[in-house]
Parts: C-alpha cells; sequence; structure tokens
C-alpha cells in the first residue's frame, strides 16, 4: 500500500492533512468547516477522554450537563465575554421549516421565528452561571465543581482538521467558590492537572504560564494555559484554565449568605482541552512514514502478524501466540491479531506503521521452530528478535521505554528552540528563519503587544510561572521591562 504523504520539508501543512485523512482519523464533513471523526481517531479521543475523566473525579469532580442553546441575552450580560466571542456566534432565528412555493424544497418558515434567538453553544459560562444561581444559596452549598463533556461551535472562517474547526469537541470544567483564594487554587490545580496529563499520556512537553491580557480569556481575571511546540516550529495552546473572579456571578447575580452571615458573590473558574489535542499529538511525534502514537493513548499499543502460507501454519502460529496474547492483556495492553489473509503482509506492516501502532509482533514459520517472534518499534523503526518466553515482559517494557523516548525526543526538540531576543531585529529574524519560542521584553501595554501581533503575526504565548525578573528595555518600544516573556507564532 502506498502511503502516498506529502513530506513534512516539502510542505508542513500538506503532510498533517494528508496524515490525518491517510491514517483514517477524520476527514471534511458536507458542512462547511466541520469534521467527520472517523473511528481511528474517535478512538484516540476516547482514550484522552478517559484519562482526563478520571484525573477530574480523582481531584473531587463530577460531570453534569447543560443544554446546546443558549439565550442570546445571556451573553450581553457580561461585556467582555460577548465581545469575545460575538464574531464567531452560530445564530438560531427560527424553528420550522416549509415547503417551498414550487414544492420542489423547503424554506423558513417567517411565522416560526424565535421570540429571542438562542446561540449554539460557543462556550457554556452564561448558562451555567444562570443554573448555578438555583444551586447556590448558602456556603454551604459550595464549592461547586462540574465539569461537561460536550460540542461547542466557533464560526471559524478558516479551518483545519482538529486544530480549528467550526464544531468540535472538549470538556469545559466550572466551578464555584466561597473565597477568591479557593478560586485561584483550582485554577492553577486544574493546570497542573492538564500539565499531567499533556507530558505523562501524549509525551508532549509543556511551558506553563500565565496568559497577557490581551490573550487571555472573554470575561476572566486570568488565564493560565500550557503551551507547546510542535515540528514546525509554530506553537500551540494546550489547555487553559481560567480565573474568573466574580464577573459572572454578578453578571447572573449568584450570591450567597458566607460564614459572617452576609451576602457575597461567588467566585468562580473554568478550564477546558478539545480535539485539538489529536492535531498536537500528530505534529509534535509523526513522521514522513505516518503516525507516531506515544503508548499510553494508541488505540492498539501492539499488532501481531502471522506469517503463513496455509490454514496449518496458521493454526500452529495461532496456538503459540494465543497465551502471549493472553499475559499481554492481563497486563491491560491493547492487543490486535491481524491475520486476515486477503491482505498481504507487506501492505499490513505498512498499515500500521501508518497508524503508528508503537509495537509490532512478527511471527512466522522459521519463528516458530526457533521459539522467537520479531519486534519493531515504531518510534525509531528499529527491529530485534526476542524469545517467546521472555516476549510479554519484553513488549512491556519497552512500551514504557517507547512512551519515554518520544517525550526526550520532543522536549530535546522544543528546549534547542527556545531563544532570547534583545531587540527587534533579533526577534524578527529568529520567528522568520528559526521558528520556535522567543523570550524576550515587553512593556506590558496592551498597545505594544497588539503592535506586535500587527506586524510579525506573533503572539505573547504566555508568561512562564516562576519567571525570572530581569531589568531590560521591550524589543518594539525601548520602554522598561522587568521580565522577559514568551513569543512565538502559533496555530
Amino acid at each position: 500500500m502506498a502511503k502516498d504523504i506529502t513530506t513534512r520539508s516539502e510542505n508542513y501543512s500538506q503532510w498533517y492533512n494528508d496524515l490525518v485523512k491517510k491514517a483514517d482519523l477524520a476527514e471534511n464533513s458536507a458542512v462547511r468547516g466541520c469534521m467527520v471523526i472517523k473511528p481511528y481517531g474517535y478512538a484516540i479521543w476516547e482514550k484522552m477522554q478517559a484519562t482526563l475523566d478520571k484525573m477530574f473525579k480523582e481531584t473531587g469532580h463530577t460531570n453534569a450537563y447543560f443544554p446546546l442553546f443558549i439565550p442570546k441575552s445571556f451573553l450581553s450580560r457580561e461585556a467582555e465575554h460577548v465581545e469575545g466571542f460575538a464574531k464567531e456566534c452560530a445564530v438560531i432565528t427560527h424553528y420550522r421549516l416549509k415547503k417551498s412555493p414550487d414544492g420542489n424544497g423547503v424554506v423558513v418558515d417567517p411565522e416560526a421565528k424565535l421570540e429571542e434567538e438562542l446561540i449554539v453553544r460557543p462556550t457554556s459560562e452564561t448558562i451555567i452561571w444562570d443554573t448555578y444561581k438555583n444551586w447556590i444559596q448558602s456556603y454551604r452549598d459550595l464549592p461547586i465543581l462540574c465539569n461537561q463533556w460536550a460540542n461547542v461551535v466557533r464560526w471559524e472562517m478558516r479551518t483545519r482538521l482538529f486544530l480549528r474547526t467550526a464544531e468540535f469537541l472538549w470538556q469545559e470544567g466550572h466551578t464555584a467558590h466561597a473565597t477568591k483564594e479557593e478560586a485561584e487554587a483550582e485554577a492553577k490545580k486544574m493546570l497542573e492537572v492538564y500539565a499531567d496529563f499533556v507530558e505523562n499520556f501524549m509525551a508532549i512537553p509543556v511551558i506553563k504560564g500565565v496568559k497577557s491580557p490581551n490573550e487571555r480569556f472573554a470575561g476572566a481575571i486570568d488565564t493560565y494555559c500550557i503551551e507547546a511546540l510542535m515540528q514546525d516550529g509554530k506553537a500551540l495552546q494546550a489547555g487553559t484554565s481560567h480565573f474568573l473572579g466574580q464577573n459572572f456571578a454578578k453578571a447572573f447575580n449568584v450570591q450567597f449568605l458566607n460564614k459572617e452571615n452576609q451576602l457575597d458573590y461567588v467566585w468562580a473558574t473554568s478550564w477546558g482541552v478539545s480535539t485539538r489535542l489529536i492535531g498536537a499529538l500528530i505534529m509534535t511525534h509523526s513522521d514522513d512514514n505516518g503516525l507516531v502514537l506515544p503508548p499510553n493513548l494508541a488505540p492498539i499499543q501492539v499488532v501481531v502478524i502471522p506469517i503463513f502460507k496455509n490454514e496449518e501454519q496458521l493454526n500452529l502460529i495461532r496456538e503459540k501466540i494465543e497465551p502471549f496474547v493472553k499475559q499481554l492483556k492481563e497486563k491491560g495492553i491493547s492487543v490486535k491479531v491481524d491475520d486476515d489473509d486477503s491482505k498481504r503482509s507487506g501492505w499490513k506492516f505498512n498499515e500500521y506503521e501508518l497508524k503508528g501502532v508503537p509495537v509490532r509482533v512478527v511471527v512466522g514459520p522459521r519463528d516458530l521452530e526457533n521459539n522467537q517472534a520479531e519486534i519493531a518499534r515504531r518510534d525509531t523503526m528499529t527491529k530485534e528478535t526476542v524469545p517467546f518466553d521472555t516476549l510479554a515482559g519484553t513488549i512491556e517494557n519497552l512500551l514504557a521505554e517507547i512512551q519515554k523516548n518520544i517525550f526526550e525526543k520532543a522536549r530535546a526538540f522544543r528546549d534547542s528552540n527556545i531563544r532570547t531576543a534583545d531587540s527587534w531585529d533579533e526577534l524578527v529574524d529568529i520567528l522568520d528563519n528559526k521558528g520556535g519560542f522567543v523570550a524576550a521584553h515587553w512593556d506590558g501595554t496592551v498597545e505594544t503587544e497588539e503592535a506586535i501581533k500587527e506586524k510579525i503575526k506573533a503572539t505573547i504565548r504566555c508568561i512562564p510561572l516562576n519567571n525570572k525578573l530581569e531589568d531590560g528595555k521591550c524589543v518594539l518600544t525601548g520602554k522598561p521591562s522587568k521580565q522577559r516573556v514568551l513569543f512565538a507564532r502559533a496555530y
């Protein structure tokens, strides 16, 4: 099977698009800007979802579900919030169709106009805080630690599968607290949960930081983020956690009696990650041969391919591999035995390489004679022969080694692509010719941040947590600065 994938060096963007489609992850749908997530792509999302869901529940959160539709008036209650999402909103104005006058189709029924227009959920703060006012009367009702798994719609004009689509899947946590300190601690805690997941399951190194005022979530006091670096030198925001202060509580009049028996507004957070993480997974690890998936998230961790000429040989191989496959499954390792005789072994090798299966095991008649199997690892494309007696244990250790190896490789790339710039020319030169993160001084004003973005299409990705204070001069204005921030071009 020919992979027919554009190489990264030839056209990185096309390589990404080719890989998403050829590896059967997703495809464009009939609805402009929307995608169909295919079974293999959805299997990756399911593993992400299951892992994150467990992590959320271990930190005390529970799942709920809130409406897809939001009254338009809700968005206008929080000024920054509505300004941040207004251009991306899909609006429902009518609720019924009728036959067209010529009888050959349908048209919107003008008599079925909604009394109040509805917004298709771009994010759920407003509908959730309108609900929370019914749940909260006293400090005894707090904290509320809710998460929902849902789809959202943001009407993007320029779309790319997984990275930016009009509709996408995500989770959004929404918590309510009695004090500012509790809410800030929650926002920071969930940032750590995201960093843990992305580094230890996705094998992607991240930089933890706080967003600049111009880049923070609409309606937030502070937005904490994790930033990752893709192989083409562009940054990708991998997760955000927002300290919302009392903004939404005031907008929806959510008050409670505190321990001093006084009325106060509730303190809030929200946090989320989406299916764009699949895009991050692809762009961080994969190569010109196809996907490279971290074992912790691979739908198929091990594929076993018998090599046989007839049914008798196949039955002997099946008998030999059955105990080994059972051992792996008992260890919680997902295994697929592909003994389909309608496809050649070379086609299978190509297919599972393309799909990023971490370990391939090949067993043929000669291997049976020698009581061994050939194993190949996807990350390094190397092979070795292993005795059957130690095969299960070897593969278990190998999966852990692959997980660690692809993380270390990604971290080495990221670290080698963090540079410093002390002048405007240096900043532009690095971004134009090398890419990656650039640590540079900024005078702290929104005006300068916007001017930089306009001039060179780069943004402040974050102000790293525990950033060192350092006197310097803004690379654009020359005004005093107390610390460097990280600039990059980004997805």
